[in-house]
């Protein structure tokens, strides 16, 4: 247990005298003591610590306490996971460790003894265990870290704070690296108990050396190895030095005029680093520089153009940054040494020969003044006076006059004025003129045609003027009659006058003058003058008139007014012969008085007197000038303008055309002068809107146009002109052509057959032509569509076809076309309905079904009839019509156009009652029809029929026959042959059952063969017939090529009226077999039938060769019936019954009003008979939950009615097999049901 002491006076006692007893030294000798005792430790936070406590007392108990808290003598120390003892406990050592010590681990610990026998109880002296805790972080203000921007010289305050320690951290700041004095620093409690904080604030002022550096807070502790840092970077603002140019010369400031200058600017220091500016007499010039930051250089270079004007002018340099106090500045001044920028001559270096020329030599401003001196050619002239004068920026302005006589031979001489200075060695500044001494020409000609030539206008003339000597040039002037002469502007085509310019060949001057005559040039005088020199020529010129001018005596004319008009020739050499005509109608004349002629020509004038019309209106009235010598006319004509009213022209359309929807323009052919002022337009009535409308509008030459337009738009169209002579009307006809469209056409058409009917189609079409009437008769195949038998009639709009002897074959659709050429031709569909009385189709020899007359089978019996209109069937049974309220019978009837069907189910078939014979009756209004069907009971099958050969090989024939009725079951075939030479008989089953066609193999080469065809059903076989069931063949050799069938035709009796008279005897002896020997074979056929059934049950039907379609189409396609149910029966129109299958045959009717009140007995409602109808039917069963079951015993699956839609492939096709999904029974498990009767 461990030793606890209680807290009071007694402990305190007791611990005073366990510490002063600690305190004394423990003799070596005692038998019981501390021999190691317990030291104050200090670690620091997260090491481990060990105190020392060895003891000699065997046997006792030994604690150490915490804080006075005994931790108990297991070693493990339980509660205090990181506390052990540690050492041996044999030789008396209980050091206490400690891992990972923390805060809550600084306290005061001793070490107790238990009493033991040996002795009482120890306790080592306290000691304190010191946990030192390093600060975790050192926070500074502004943040560690970061880049402080201070101003240099002012003083801010910065501050550091520790994190929780102990014991408290010292805090110092070093700036640029040295310690700052200035500091205040204070001590603060913790976040927990013994935990301290230092905050420490320093007053800092910065100086441009601490631009960069850093300023760094530093915490230090016992608990640290290292002193903890955080620091912060300085950046110290402060101004750059002052600016400094460099001058690119000894001479600071002197400079030349045209000199490229570059100054370089720099300032030293600054943060941030200077802005530099050039300024020129106070004004910013450049404020580019550039910045060396590792230098902490500004440079800025300027570079310009000196000028004169620059003379004189400061150029400074400034320098300041975002802190600087003020601008610092450096300067220099600009002294520029420029020369003249020109020199100039005053003065006029033309003058006559032998006289004074006076000019005068002045320079521009220049810097220093210049020297002028004289040249002409390599001689040097005096001036007469020099004069100097103060000048721009600074400069000199020089002058010097010169006066000297000048001759012929100095002509061309270069006069030259030069400027010179000592401050311009290198330089010459000259200004030169060209001296021109006047002197007059020697002699002056012309060069062209002789005089008194006579030249015909349009002759190009050339005269040249030529010269000798002078200067200047001589300038060779033309003049005609006293008139320079000048090229026309701007120039004629082509020109009449080319000028040439001034010629110098040597000391011969020329000037050419080209012309091309014309009257005026005829007797003039050209002259060329050459300063006083003249020279002159003349021409004669033979030219037509001039001008040709018809004078009238009045302006407005009438139809009736007289006009005078007279023709004059102006002028023209030589005189002309005047005539007139009107249109190419020559005209008498008269003479005129003579006129004065220009140009020294001749004048005439001729007369004319016309009485006027409208038909003048627009003619021209043409006087004509011929010259005989010339061989040339000159004409002129006069237009006559009469004044009439409007007046319509031949050519003026009065109908016109246009397509419905389209355009139409009505075209105005008038005549009047002066113009119409109005076109107005009336329409029945109606004023059209000059203004236009949605659909018209009067174009501007009176027409009217029209869009959109409708077959109302036709009609006349008033046309009403005027102008100030009168007014005038027409009428236009509109002629609207549009697309026919089928008024009237009688669908259907009905016509009785043979008789005689006409189709009309009557259209409305503009315009109505003959032969747009057309008609097409809609079939599937291309002699469907002719129309030779009928004759087509067109008159109007109306059109016919017209049908003589009217046939079955012509029943159909036809199509009505009318195509008058506009747009698309209407179509319009009649059906023509040819009527004819009942045929209905006889089967030969007779129709039978077969059904078990057990009383609980059913039958159904197809009775197809054509004609129009609609049949209505009839039923006998051994000639006593059928009661059809007897709920055993349920008929069925079906239209589609010209064919009708009537299915006749019989429910619960009883051999006594209903095995007879059934007569159906087609009759409408036109006659009736019938047939007989005979109801018999199931049977063996009939022999098959018209066995032949189809092909034939040396080893193979192949075979064809028709099946004969199958007896009710499905019926399968076996062919059996023999070969002549050999004894008996080898039997080959076709495969499928239900094949008509079969290929026999294995046979021999060149030999003979007789082949039988033989059918069996369940009950039985159909044995062999006396004939179309077996034939003769012979095959060929292998020497002898495949070919047409080698084989003896069976021998068949033909077919005659004599075995009709039979049919009533063998139902009158059926009937009796039926009646008296039903009960005595009925265990008999039981056994053979169930015997048979395995071979599957199946309903067949039998249905007349595929027929071509009718389409007679008298009205829709409709059915009626009560029930759905099904049936076999057989229809055929050979003389031979064949049978076709019915497994696939499908009628699908559209829904009528008669289907409503038995949808619910049948399995497809959506039925209808498209294509051929009726060409096969099928046995019908009914629906279940009809009559219930049929078979008790075998279940049969259901049966869907289901029509085809397309034309049976083979018209041979055996009965299909409906039981033959059947599980397989054993032979003798006929039902009672299936046995039927002995008839």
């Amino acid at each position: 247990m461990a030793l606890r002491i209680p807290i009071g006076a007694p402990l305190l006692f007791m611990r005073l005298l366990t510490a002063g007893l600690a305190q004394s030294p423990i003799p070596a000798s005692a038998s019981r003591g501390f021999w190691a005792l317990p030291e104050n430790t200090t670690v620091v936070e997260g090491a481990a610590a060990v105190l020392q406590c060895g003891v000699s007392a065997p046997g006792s108990v030994v604690q150490w306490a915490k804080d006075g808290l005994l931790l108990g003598p297991d070693p493990r120390i339980p509660g205090f996971p990181r506390y052990y003892l540690e050492g041996d406990p044999t030789r008396g050592e209980f050091h206490l460790h400690i891992e990972a010590c923390d805060l809550s681990d600084d306290a005061e610990y001793e070490c107790q003894v238990g009493r033991s026998e040996t002795g009482p109880e120890l306790v080592s002296p306290r000691v304190i265990l010191s946990i030192l805790v390093p600060p975790k972080v050192l926070q500074l203000t502004p943040e560690a870290g970061s880049t402080v921007t201070w101003v240099a010289g002012q003083e801010y305050v910065i501050s550091c704070v520790s994190g929780d320690a102990k014991p408290p951290p010292d805090i110092t700041f070093l700036q640029s690296g040295q310690i700052i004095s200035d500091i205040s620093a204070n001590v603060n409690e913790g976040s927990q108990e013994k935990l301290f904080t230092t905050e420490a604030t320093a007053r800092v002022t910065p100086q441009s050396s601490d631009n960069g550096q850093l300023l760094v807070c530093e915490g230090s502790s016992p608990a640290l190895d290292t002193p903890m840092k955080v620091s912060l970077t300085m950046n110290v603002l402060f101004p750059p030095g002052p600016p400094v140019i460099e001058w690119p010369g000894l001479e600071e400031g002197h400079v030349r005029a045209g000199q490229s200058l570059e100054l370089l600017c720099m300032a030293q220091g600054g943060n941030p680093p200077a802005t530099l500016q050039w300024l020129k007499n106070g004004q910013p010039m450049s404020t580019a520089w550039g910045t060396e930051h590792t230098q902490a250089v500004a440079r800025s270079m300027l570079v310009m153009i000196v000028r004169p004007e620059d003379h004189g002018a400061r150029l400074s340099c400034e320098a300041h940054n975002s802190v600087s106090k003020g601008i610092q500045e450096r300067g220099v001044t600009l002294q520029v040494t420029f020369p003249p920028s020109a020199i100039t001559i005053l003065g006029s270096a033309s003058q006559s020969e032998n006289k004074n020329v006076t000019l005068s030599c002045i320079t521009k401003s220049s810097r220093p003044r210049v020297l002028l001196r004289w040249w002409l050619g390599w001689r040097q002239l005096l001036p007469t006076e020099e004069t100097v004068m103060d000048g721009l920026h600074g400069g000199h302005i020089s002058m010097s006059n010169l006066t000297f006589l000048v001759r012929r031979e100095d002509n061309g001489l270069i006069l030259t004025c030069e400027a010179f200075s000592e401050a311009f060695t290198k330089e010459t500044f000259k200004k030169s003129l060209t001296l021109n001494v006047k002197y007059p020409a020697q002699k002056l000609w012309i060069e062209g045609p002789p005089e008194g030539q006579r030249l015909r206008a349009g002759t190009r003339v050339r005269l040249v003027c030529l010269a000798i000597g002078g200067n200047p040039d001589p300038s060779l002037t033309w003049y005609k009659d006293s008139r320079t002469v000048t090229e026309p502007r701007p120039p004629q085509e082509p020109r009449r006058v080319q000028l040439g310019s001034l010629e110098k060949s040597g000391s011969t001057f020329s000037r050419e003058l080209v012309l091309v005559t014309g009257p005026s040039d005829n007797q003039a005088k050209f002259t060329c003058k050459a300063g006083q020199l003249s020279a002159s020529t003349q021409l004669v010129v033979q030219f037509p008139p001039t001008n040709v001018t018809i004078l009238a005596n009045a302006s407005a004319l009438h139809p009736g007014d007289a006009l005078n008009l007279t023709c004059v020739s102006i002028s023209s050499n030589p005189p002309v012969n005047l005539s007139w005509d009107k249109e190419g109608e020559r005209l008498e004349d008269m003479a005129a008085p003579s006129r004065s002629a220009p140009f020294k020509g001749s004048a005439a004038a001729r007369s004319v007197l016309l009485r006027m019309s409208s038909r003048d209106h627009g003619h021209r009235v043409t006087c004509r000038a011929h010259s005989t010598e010339l061989q040339e006319t000159v004409s002129a004509f006069y237009r006559l303008n009469v004044l009439y009213p409007p007046e319509f022209l031949g050519e003026q359309v009065l109908v016109v055309t246009a397509v419905e929807q389209g355009e139409a323009l009505l075209p105005v052919s008038v005549s009047a002068n002066p113009a119409p002022e109005a076109f107005n337009w009336t329409f029945r009535g109606y004023r059209l809107s000059p203004a236009g409308g949605p659909r018209h509008r009067i174009l501007s030459g009176g027409a009217l146009q029209l869009w959109n337009v409708t077959r109302a738009d036709d009609g006349l169209y008033q046309l009403h002109c005027q102008n100030s002579e009168g007014t005038a009307e027409a009428l236009v006809r509109l002629d609207v052509h549009y697309a026919p469209t089928i008024r009237a056409l009688q669908d259907p058409t009905e016509v009785n057959i043979g008789g005689s009917v006409d189709i009309v189609c009557i259209a409305d079409a503009n315009p109505i032509l003959p032969g747009m009437f057309n008609w097409e008769r809609l079939g599937e195949e291309e002699e469907d569509q002719s129309l030779d038998d009928m004759e087509k009639i067109s008159k109007g709009s109306i059109g016919r076809l017209r049908i003589h002897h009217a046939k079955l074959a012509q029943a159909g659709a036809y199509q009505c076309i009318v195509d008058n050429g506009v747009a698309s031709p209407a179509r319009g569909l009649v059906r023509l309905v040819v009527r004819f009385a009942p045929q209905v189709e006889h089967p030969t020899p007779l129709t039978k079904v077969a059904a078990a007359g057990d009383s609980t089978s059913s039958a159904t019996l197809h009775c197809r009839a054509r004609g129009v209109p609609n049949i209505v069937f009839t039923w006998t049974k051994n000639g006593v019509p059928l009661d059809l309220q007897d709920p055993r019978y349920t008929e069925h009837t079906y239209h589609q156009g010209g064919v009708h069907s009537s299915l006749l189910t019989i429910a619960n078939v009883s051999a006594a009652q209903d095995y007879a014979l059934f007569t159906c009756t087609a009759t409408n209004p036109l006659g009736s029809d019938h047939t007989n069907i005979q109801l018999v009971s199931i049977s063996r099958p009939d022999p098959p029929s018209g066995l032949k050969v189809m092909s034939m090989t040396p080893y193979s024939v192949g075979l064809e026959w028709k099946p004969g009725f199958d007896g009710g079951l499905p019926q399968r075939f076996q062919i059996r042959y023999e070969a002549l030479e050999t004894p008996g008989f080898l039997y080959m089953d076709v495969l499928p059952r239900q094949a008509t066609t079969f290929t026999l193999t294995g046979l021999q080469p060149s030999t003979r063969y007789r082949v039988w065809i033989l059918a069996s059903n369940a009950l039985g076989d159909s044995g062999l017939a006396d004939k179309g069931s077996q034939i003769s063949i012979t095959t060929p050799g292998l020497d002898q090529p495949s070919g047409e069938p080698d084989y003896q035709l069976p021998t068949e009796q033909p077919e005659g009226s004599s075995e009709l008279p039979l049919l009533p005897v063998m139902f009158a002896v059926g009937g009796l077999l039926l009646l008296s020997n039903a009960f005595c074979v009925g265990g008999f056929l039981w056994q053979r039938r169930w015997r048979r059934l395995a071979e599957g049950i199946s309903e067949k039907t039998e249905a007349g060769s595929e027929e071509d379609q009718i389409r007679n189409e008298y009205e829709e396609s409709q059915w009626s019936g009560d029930r759905d149910t099904r049936s076999s029966a057989v229809s055929t129109t050979d003389a031979e019954p064949y049978y076709h299958s019915m497994k696939d045959f499908s009628p699908q009717l559209p829904p009528t009003l008669e289907e409503v009140s038995y949808a619910r007995g049948l399995e497809q409602e959506d039925m209808a008979f498209p294509g051929h109808l009726y060409d096969e039917v099928e046995r019908l069963y009914a629906p279940p939950g009809v009559w219930g079951p049929l078979y008790d015993e075998v279940q049969m699956g259901p049966c869907d009615l289901h029509w085809p839609e397309d034309k049976y492939e083979d018209s041979r096709g055996i009965y299909d097999q409906v039981a033959g999904d059947l599980d397989p029974i054993k032979p003798d498990s006929l039902p009672f049901e299936l046995r039927g009767h002995l008839v």
